[in-house]
């Protein structure tokens, strides 16, 4: 696994059961709202840090989601994609990387097309048993609930950049 996440120079993100914990709340007039963790954005934070970007492939569009990877600094988002190896595979073109440089978190039959492509593919605790079986690695914990940061974690220590990236924390 560390070999995989050794040449991870972009993470890609599901949103709805990664990002989120796949609620999608409305309001009496119709506004949307999605809960994030704090911590899964502290992690891709320190990832950013640490040279390695961050994007997001959404199935849904939402006004919820530009906000919060706009918060995030994250540029590459791509929303309304039922067909998400089109955003990937443009994302690829743009960037110039192979999908061994790629890692993708997802949790739902959308999302097996990249995960069998990429070098990386992670899933939360709660992703479908027929995703799961596609991760090289599964968190402990669900989606919405620092499944992300565990990731981010795992490829800063793999990359030997967290001592670097955390050490404002240990003064």
């Amino acid at each position: 696994m560390n070999d995989r996440l050794k040449k991870i120079k972009l993470l890609i993100l599901d949103v709805d059961g990664v990002m989120t914990d796949g609620r999608i709340i409305f309001d009496s007039n119709g506004v949307e709202s999605k809960f994030f963790n704090v911590k899964d954005g502290h992690g891709i934070k320190m990832l950013q840090r640490s040279g390695i970007e961050v994007g997001i492939v959404s199935g849904r569009q939402s006004q919820v989601v530009a906000n919060r990877a706009r918060e995030l600094g994250i540029d590459r988002v791509y929303q309304g994609s039922l067909d998400k190896l089109t955003p990937y595979l443009e994302i690829l073109e743009t960037s110039g990387l192979a999908d061994e440089q790629v890692a993708y978190m997802g949790d739902d039959i959308i999302d097996l097309p990249v995960m069998r492509r990429v070098g990386f593919a992670a899933a939360p605790a709660d992703a479908l048993e027929y995703v799961l079986q596609y991760a090289h690695f599964v968190a402990k914990n669900r989606g919405g609930w620092g499944a992300v940061r565990e990731v981010c974690d795992l490829i800063l220590t793999a990359q030997g950049t967290w001592e670097t990236v955390t050490a404002r924390y240990y003064r």
